[in-house]
């Protein structure tokens, strides 16, 4: 066990909404519906209620073809849904190591995360992991990029990370 506490980030939630994201204050919208219907067989994967068991079944994977076609949009307002639930609480992981926008379009500065975590044996998720004032949701920025950070994420190392996301923080939904 260990006393390592993760820092709190504020979220500027009233500019967000403004941008059009989905914010915990809002009351119906399309986009808050669209989520939910979205939302809801993955939380049943998660919760282990497939047809077929499904291996890191609380660890949601955004991707798509090519840039710029919505992703970490995407990825916020399904994090943001998630963490609106009663029963769930979710971590967004910015994994997008060459492009990272999380921390930008939340209103936050730049700060260490995946990549630090990926290739360091000496720094713990804990150690970069943000806490915001929503309560269920934690942020792992991308960290800093280098070199390798593409050979980084199909390396064993970040297999072995995904393993640890996901049992570690098993009562989480991981996006």
């Amino acid at each position: 066990t260990t006393s390592r506490r993760s820092r709190e980030v504020q979220i500027d939630l009233a500019r967000l909404e403004r941008e059009g994201y989905l914010v915990p204050s809002q009351g119906r919208s399309l986009l808050a519906e669209q989520m939910r219907i979205i939302k809801r067989p993955l939380l049943a994967n998660a919760r282990g209620e497939s047809a077929q068991p499904i291996a890191r079944p609380n660890l949601i994977v955004v991707a798509s073809a090519m840039p710029r076609e919505g992703k970490t949009f995407f990825s916020m307002n399904l994090a943001m849904s998630i963490a609106m639930e009663v029963d769930h609480s979710v971590l967004l992981v910015d994994a997008d190591v060459l492009r990272p926008s999380v921390l930008a379009r939340y209103g936050l500065e730049p700060s260490r995360g995946l990549m630090d975590v990926v290739g360091s044996a000496h720094l713990d998720l804990a150690d970069v992991m943000l806490r915001t004032n929503v309560p269920k949701l934690n942020l792992l920025p991308a960290g800093t990029a280098n070199a390798k950070s593409t050979e980084l994420l199909a390396s064993a190392a970040m297999e072995h990370m995904l393993d640890e996301l996901a049992a570690k923080y098993s009562d989480r939904i991981i996006v």
